[in-house]
């Protein structure tokens, strides 16, 4: 049932620093910043070789990230996101197994 992973979404308070410290220590393809207000986030795409991560930074007031990031003020791993056939058949698979 599970694909392959997708991203790994980190919550980063600093988002300039991170993107520094992706791009120059370790070399890696760092996307533009994409605002995405829909969903109170800034998110900038890391390319691996075989996935991505995916850094947010909070967009607005009411943003979701920013509740995160208040109880994690250092940030950490916000989600994970799997590839699936099906969403629907995922979804309710997993809430029948709790």
């Amino acid at each position: 049932m599970i694909g392959r992973l997708n991203h790994v979404a980190i919550a980063v308070p600093d988002l300039e620093a991170a993107v520094d410290q992706y791009r120059s220590a370790l070399g890696a393809n760092v996307g533009a910043p994409q605002d995405e207000p829909d969903h109170g986030v800034t998110v900038v795409f890391i390319e691996l070789p075989n996935t991505k991560i995916e850094l947010l930074y909070p967009l607005g007031e009411n943003s979701p990230i920013q509740g995160f990031l208040d109880k994690n003020p250092s940030g950490g791993i916000h989600h994970v996101c799997y590839e699936v056939d099906d969403i629907l058949a995922a979804r309710d698979h997993l809430k029948s197994t709790g």
